[in-house]
């Protein structure tokens, strides 16, 4: 004989299985965000599945091509040393990436935990979370950022690897300094939820609070997660690149496009192409990210009624 009880398991969100079709419906419909989904795959097919089909060395050097501009034999030209700079986008653009969801995955970690006891438990460690929130959203980001790096990169380099560590660094740092505005939608969406009748009737059938939190509530806010998540992405890909372009990021040998960028800044007027096309890989992510997040704002608002 089952030992669920069949009221609590009535009383159980179904907002998983109604969210797929009819948000996918309200998503399609949105050229933007389908454009940008789109763009978005092709470019991570390219840098996923690029560097196995185009086998140009990236560290190759050759000053003979030195700062040559695109041709049959380099489609994006050269940087200063001679280097493929489609071979090193390629590669480079999964570190990008990598971060950009590692970093993700942190802030949003972080922010939804926070969020979450701060809305459910309310009083006083609502109280105190928030003002932890408050203080953080006050300290001054960017700034902060470059101090952190640039004081523990030495040390975690010599720990986990020039390569691994400033990874491990630059990701920590990113997603522990944007969890703000993610535990902020979360509890506003717990303040709400738990007034709802089926989370009463859940707590009063014995629901333990961390069932309540994560099988009742949480699946009912998950739509400003996702949306915040994807968004998260693009920051944390402009931020990473912002670091590798003040020289406190990932080192020379590892090019990601932030890094590209900073190393093709004396070289802006006689070969452009060398920050050019590292610049539109930032911009052609980062704004396919941003459009599929307002499509997912879009299409996961409950109040829309568009389909």
């Amino acid at each position: 004989m089952s030992n669920v009880n069949p009221i609590q398991s009535e009383l159980t969100p179904t907002f998983m299985p109604n969210l797929g079709k009819k948000a996918w419906q309200r998503f399609y419909q949105d050229k933007m965000a389908v454009l940008g989904a789109i763009a978005l795959t092709i470019l991570l097919l390219c840098v996923i599945f690029g560097p196995f089909f185009y086998t140009t060395a990236i560290d190759e050097i050759d000053f003979s091509r030195s700062s040559t501009g695109p041709s049959w034999y380099h489609p994006f030209g050269t940087n200063s040393l001679g280097q493929d700079i489609l071979a090193r986008m390629l590669s480079g653009g999964r570190i990008s990436i990598a971060v950009g969801i590692a970093a993700m995955l942190v802030a949003i970690t972080v922010g939804v935990f926070i969020g979450a006891v701060a809305g459910y438990y309310g009083g006083v460690i609502d109280a105190l979370l928030m003002r932890l929130t408050d203080l953080f959203l006050a300290l001054p980001q960017l700034p902060l950022l470059l101090l952190v790096v640039y004081l523990f990169r030495d040390p975690i380099r010599a720990v986990a690897g020039p390569e691994f560590g400033i990874f491990i660094l630059v990701v920590l740092v990113i997603g522990s300094l944007t969890w703000m505005s993610v535990a902020r939608l979360v509890r506003a969406g717990f303040l709400t939820v738990k007034q709802l009748d089926f989370v009463t009737a859940a707590r009063a059938l014995g629901a333990s609070p961390r069932r309540i939190i994560w099988i009742h509530i949480l699946p009912n806010i998950i739509g400003p997660v996702i949306v915040a998540a994807t968004l998260a992405i693009g920051n944390a890909i402009i931020t990473e690149s912002t670091l590798s372009f003040f020289g406190l990021g990932f080192p020379p040998d590892v090019p990601t496009w932030g890094r590209m960028l900073y190393d093709a800044r004396d070289y802006l007027q006689t070969s452009p192409h060398q920050a050019i096309f590292p610049g539109l890989a930032i911009f052609i992510t980062v704004s396919s990210i941003n459009y599929i997040g307002d499509g997912l704002r879009d299409a996961l608002d409950p109040q829309s009624r568009s389909i």
